[in-house]
């Protein structure tokens, strides 16, 4: 399936592709925090993410047990700047996520940083092998960064209810 397109197109193309959803997740972000929070809102973007492990029943996406390390490392990484952006408040009786200037900033560096690595990386490793590793990075990144939001939300609901 891949191996009939040239490397640098499928390169191009997901670089593309990530700053796309990069963008997407923005907007996504900005219309998130006119709306209450919910349990289901926090958990639904990792376990939909969680659809892309399918790619590895595919031979190309196939990555090493090291590189399984590394790039849940670096995924982890990324999810502590992550977590440390994103806060809640209460406001009219309901728990909202708290407009964040650092999250936008952080975000798109993150992404820069990504597509920098990717760049570079793509003289390494092969196309397919480098989109299983950075579907590992970022499911590294979502889940850590979702678990802690739903500690914060689960906590604060208490307090709310408590009140």
């Amino acid at each position: 399936m891949l191996t009939n397109i040239p490397s640098q197109y499928l390169l191009i193309g997901s670089t593309v592709m990530a700053f796309i959803m990069g963008v997407l997740v923005m907007f996504v972000r900005i219309r998130s925090q006119k709306k209450p929070v919910n349990t289901k809102k926090i958990l639904i973007p990792p376990i939909a993410m969680s659809s892309g492990a399918l790619m590895f029943f595919l031979e190309q996406f196939r990555v090493t047990p090291l590189e399984i390390l590394e790039a849940a490392a670096v995924g982890m990484v990324f999810s502590t700047v992550l977590i440390a952006t994103s806060k809640f408040e209460i406001r009219d009786n309901a728990i909202y996520l708290k407009r964040s200037k650092a999250f936008f900033l952080i975000l798109v560096g993150l992404l820069i940083v990504r597509v920098i690595m990717k760049l570079v990386l793509s003289d390494t490793f092969d196309v397919g092998e480098l989109a299983g590793m950075f579907w590992i990075l970022g499911f590294s990144m979502l889940w850590p960064w979702r678990i802690a939001m739903l500690m914060q939300y689960k906590k604060l609901e208490k307090t709310m209810l408590a009140a």
